[in-house]
């Protein structure tokens, strides 16, 4: 059997941090989030991946050059029409059945064991969720999939679809089939098999989370990290108090005084501390440093990011490459944020910068903003609104 990844999008509702990187190759624990679909489908003895790149595409194939245990084939999606379109570029590499998986979505093991072994013609993940209007709600009938209704405008049902599929190589013809009258999404394709008559079995997902929103990284990366395996390297000195489940990269050092408090990721070839304090559900990615006196907590880090003493970050997401100086200060608390003209009130949120910012001393972000990439700011600053990307606050 073979897989299908999709993951042609660029995600613009998760920006700043998709300008320069697509949305499946955004870190999570550390880790690619597309990273975690292709060992979920190789753990399940599917080593034959096709996966349908399109923005940012270089990226991606970068990143897999060197993957083992995963025999890797991409093909273009030139522009991105749907889901539909997306895995038809895939037709002339599958022979037979097959399973189809978005890129920018999380599942675990069991959940793919489950789709594969199977014995129905067509299959679907479902999963509950407690916000299902933004999604494609199912409707189910004797464990069967009676409907599909996409984002529909009342809360009608409990399940939505996972966009995670087991379906036959005759698939293609009925998406061909749509495509030709215009309609190019999967869901659309799914809703016309039923139609026809045909029977798809729901199959209940034990594990699905999504990327839509910047703050889906700080909530996903909270559940990853909990399931990411432990490793102690570098060098811990005297004085160092780790408490729970801490993983630290090799050629990481952490300095004496630092209180962490796991669950915690530090990446590879960091500097911590001295006297730096880390709490849960933080991560901070490779070649990273924080200096001393800072608190960091249930927060992103992103690869080779600079953080100045006397620093205080909660639920906030550091875009890589950031040089943070001295008394930065992002603060969290209630706020409503837009994005692409939805506005999304959030109970506890701190900020959201873009990578290859520089920020000087003495800054202070309000709860919920989002500073673009490649800004600078001056010092004694206190951010009120969106920053975007490029930008010199003076």
């Amino acid at each position: 059997m073979k897989a299908v990844i999709l993951a042609a999008g660029e995600g613009k509702r998760l920006r700043p941090f998709t300008e320069t990187i697509p949305k499946v190759m955004l870190p999570v624990a550390n880790k690619p989030v597309l990273e975690y679909v292709i060992d979920a489908v190789k753990n399940n003895g599917i080593n034959d991946i096709i996966i349908v790149v399109g923005y940012k595409k270089e990226v991606i194939m970068d990143h897999f050059n060197n993957y083992t245990g995963a025999n890797i084939h991409y093909v273009v999606q030139n522009k991105q029409l749907g889901t539909g379109h997306a895995l038809l570029h895939a037709k002339d590499h599958i022979k037979d059945t097959f399973i189809v998986l978005s890129g920018d979505n999380i599942t675990d093991n069991k959940s793919i064991s489950k789709l594969i072994n199977d014995d129905s013609k067509y299959s679907i993940l479902i999963k509950e969720h407690p916000n299902p209007s933004k999604y494609g709600v199912v409707f189910i009938e004797r464990e069967n999939l009676r409907e599909i209704v996409e984002k529909p405008k009342e809360e009608t049902g409990k399940f939505i679809s996972t966009g995670i599929y087991k379906l036959p190589k005759t698939i293609f013809k009925k998406i061909e089939e749509l495509a030709s009258q215009g309609i190019y999404d999967l869901s659309s394709t799914i809703q016309s098999v039923i139609d026809d008559g045909n029977k798809i079995n729901t199959i209940l997902a034990d594990l699905w989370r999504d990327i839509v929103y910047p703050w889906d990284l700080i909530q996903l990366n909270e559940t990853m990290i909990k399931r990411t395996p432990l490793s102690l390297g570098g060098t811990i000195e005297k004085g160092v108090v780790i408490k729970n489940d801490v993983s630290i990269g090799k050629d990481t050092t952490i300095y004496s005084g630092c209180y962490i408090v796991g669950p915690v990721i530090i990446g590879e070839g960091c500097e911590i501390g001295p006297n730096v304090c880390i709490f849960p559900s933080t991560t901070i990615g490779n070649n990273s440093v924080v200096h001393p006196f800072s608190e960091v907590r249930n927060t992103v880090i992103m690869n080779n990011a600079r953080i100045g003493s006397g620093s205080v970050i909660k639920n906030s997401v550091i875009g890589r490459g950031c040089i943070i100086k001295n008394n930065f200060s992002s603060m969290d608390g209630l706020s409503t944020i837009e994005i692409e003209g939805e506005y999304k009130k959030l109970e506890k949120i701190g900020t959201m910068i873009g990578e290859d910012c520089n920020i000087e001393s003495n800054v202070i972000v309000e709860p919920g903003k989002i500073i673009g990439r490649r800004c600078n700011i001056a010092p004694l600053k206190i951010i009120r609104n969106n920053v975007p990307s490029n930008t010199k606050v003076m």
